[in-house]
């Protein structure tokens, strides 16, 4: 939060020329990202060096750094990510902005004062989720995209003392970040390792619409004061693979709208040229979601950021924004050197001149001469708030000499304004918290959408069932009597209905039902409160065996580990708690709040990409799934790790009792799928790459 309780502008910064356009456009804080573990891999990003003159250059001007390492990390990367979190603390960071839940008690252990921000990557969107959060020493949690002013208010009023970030300008993903999955399975390039490959831009019909997936921009700078008086803390503007000239006008026009209330029609004509999708939407935060929201980059979008515009642009910044306010007592007295005290509220440095003050021989120096000199603070981010002065009456200094003195304070003050905090960095050896035998669990379990489940299935140790599938208690009963065990999984999101949930949680609780399968921190948190089992699913995206032991620690049970991760990785991950796989399913490859094309009223329809290929969509309670075209399927043949890790069988496409039998038996009987894919777990994603 800045002085004053005024809402943060955070900028995107994925170069060092960026980092100058939002400085001097009058940024708060940047966010930016290393050569590796960052979700925007293909931005220039910073190394070692860049890092620390990054920080030092923002410092200097009372601007915060946020080094975002949000990625998901594997086990063999794990001391390469905490080298990075030391030369980061080295480099006096402000924040890091972690998705990583394994990587959280390791930075907590090396570099304990180190504020955490919780990355939107980790689909945080609800009051339980934030507060799950902030127990576990985030400062700050970057919210999901979806939410409307009214759900975020909610929020802040349900845990008002951490910190919320909010998006208000730049590209909006279709999916919940975090459960992307669709450029990972189609081409290996991990939108959860920085590596999009933005299948959602291409077009994909569903209905009318050959774009059904390609969002506008998010356009919501006009509720920065809104959210400020509601106690947000920071305005996050996206874009860090975008050019200066874009960072540059999108600052300007949020500095706008906070501190006028509104927009000029010069700075939105300037915004929208310089990048949009066909214009921009506020449909997320107003909370009217539909077909308005969707557009993709046009011809017209292009050409409109031409040389002229991005040259007017530049100018825009070229100078420096005097943000710090600085206080000088000047000190002239003859026969000895002048002095220049200068103090930013923080920080006191004294200059002193080359050589002793002279006697006057015609004029002597006043108080007005010499504030004329020390006034003039040039390309710097200072202004002088007070100058007060002492001089001799015969006292005699040229106006070089005091230009001199003035550069000279001023070039002392900024390099003790460079370190703010002095980090304690320990070098404790990090893997000597894992010394756990490896687990191995042989358990089959099936999710399914509702209760009409086949006979065969009790033959699963385990069956959750949707929470919206669960209605009928009588069935309910009838299928525990006859020797079922039935868990419940809660939904993959809860936009605005997480209330609804959790009483149907705590009644399904009293009825019998002991399980609960979570796919996000708020549905485990909820299970946790309610004193449910509770088993992580894939949408944990738990990648690594830290992130094990924190679940552990945190009172999980099993894990569905993280679907982008191969066998390889499973196996070496493979402790603290059972772990299981997804053998069989319709994986689903995106979650979305807007349905595809803005058309909710469908509850099943067709995606289909520029190969025919066609992608099942379903409309669940209030989000929509978006399915593989094909079942991801790994026989027990082709897996290594088998008897090693539980089985898991998503039957959330297939609608009829026959068709789950079916599917069963042709698995018993090793009997191939005429389609079907191994999904990750044997080709695995794209590593980083070292640019």
């Amino acid at each position: 939060m800045t002085v004053n309780n005024q809402i943060e502008i955070l900028a995107p910064a994925g170069s060092m020329e960026s980092v100058i356009a939002a400085v001097h456009s009058g940024a708060n804080a940047v966010y930016v990202g290393a050569k590796r573990f960052s979700a925007r891999a293909s931005a220039h990003n910073f190394d070692d060096d860049a890092l620390r003159e990054c920080v030092r250059y923002c410092h200097q001007r009372g601007v915060d750094v946020h080094l975002a390492l949000n990625t998901l990390i594997f086990d063999e990367e794990m001391q390469d990510a905490l080298e990075l979190v030391k030369t980061a603390a080295k480099a006096d960071i402000d924040a890091l902005i972690i998705q990583d839940l394994g990587l959280v008690s390791l930075v907590k252990k090396i570099v304990p004062d180190l504020p955490l921000h919780a990355s939107t990557q980790l689909s945080v969107h609800t009051p339980y989720g934030v507060k799950a959060l902030y127990e576990m020493g985030f400062e700050r949690v970057v919210l999901s995209r979806e939410l409307s002013i009214g759900e975020i208010k909610e929020i802040r009023d349900f845990v008002p003392e951490v910190e919320l970030e909010v998006f208000v300008h730049g590209a909006l993903c279709m999916c919940v970040s975090g459960q992307c999955y669709f450029s990972a399975m189609l081409g290996g390039r991990s939108a959860n390792r920085g590596m999009c490959a933005q299948p959602c831009r291409l077009p994909m019909r569903y209905g009318d619409n050959d774009h059904a997936l390609s969002l506008k921009d998010n356009g919501s700078l006009h509720y920065l004061r809104e959210l400020q008086d509601m106690g947000i803390a920071s305005a996050k503007i996206e874009g860090r693979m975008k050019r200066p000239e874009y960072v540059a006008a999108a600052t300007l026009a949020a500095r706008e709208a906070r501190d006028l209330g509104f927009i000029t029609d010069q700075t939105a004509d300037r915004l929208r040229s310089v990048f949009s999708r066909t214009g921009f939407t506020d449909g997320y935060l107003k909370g009217e979601i539909g077909k308005e929201m969707f557009g993709f980059r046009q011809k017209s979008d292009v050409v409109s950021a031409d040389s002229k515009l991005l040259k007017e642009i530049r100018v825009l910044y070229k100078d420096e924004y005097k943000r710090v306010p600085v206080r000088f007592d000047f000190q002239a007295q003859t026969g000895e050197k002048m002095r220049l005290t200068a103090s930013d509220g923080t920080h006191t440095v004294t200059a002193e001149s080359e050589k002793p003050v002279e006697k006057a021989v015609n004029l002597p120096l006043s108080e007005d001469r010499a504030a004329q000199s020390l006034k003039k603070t040039g390309n710097t981010p200072y202004f002088i708030e007070s100058i007060t002065a002492e001089i001799s009456p015969d006292a005699a200094a040229s106006a070089s000499a005091i230009n001199a003195l003035r550069r000279k304070a001023l070039e002392q003050l900024g390099m003790e304004r460079e370190i703010c905090h002095h980090y304690e960095i320990f070098d404790d050896e990090f893997a000597g918290s894992l010394n756990e035998e490896p687990q191995s669990a042989d358990q089959k379990r099936a999710v399914v959408r509702t209760l009409a489940i086949p006979g065969s299935f009790r033959e699963f140790d385990m069956i959750f069932v949707d929470v919206f599938g669960l209605d009928n208690h009588d069935r309910l009963k009838e299928l525990q009597k006859k020797g079922f065990t039935l868990g419940v999984e809660a939904p993959r999101v809860t936009f605005g209905n997480e209330k609804d949930v959790f009483e149907r949680l705590k009644k399904l609780k009293e009825s019998g039902v002991h399980d609960l399968l979570a796919h996000h921190i708020g549905a485990v948190y909820m299970g946790k409160l309610l004193g449910y089992t509770v088993h992580a699913g894939f949408g944990m995206n738990i990648a690594n065996s830290y992130t094990l032991k924190w679940a552990k620690d945190y009172g999980i049970s099993s894990a569905e580990v993280s679907v982008e991760a191969d066998l390889g990785h499973i196996g070496r991950m493979r402790k603290c708690i059972p772990v299981g796989i997804v053998r069989y399913g319709y994986l689903p490859l995106m979650i979305t709040r807007n349905a595809p094309a803005g058309d909710p009223c469908k509850t099943k329809g067709f995606l289909q990409d520029r190969k025919n290929k066609r992608f099942p969509v379903a409309r669940r309670e209030g989000y929509s799934e978006i399915d593989n075209c094909v079942p991801l399927f790994l026989p027990r043949r082709d897996d290594p790790l088998d008897g090693e890790v539980m089985s898991d069988f998503l039957f959330t496409v297939e609608n009829s009792v026959d068709n789950m039998e079916n599917i069963m038996r042709k698995i018993k009987e090793n009997r191939d799928f005429e389609r079907k894919t191994h999904g990750l777990y044997l080709r695995g994603v794209k590593k980083f790459t070292i640019y």
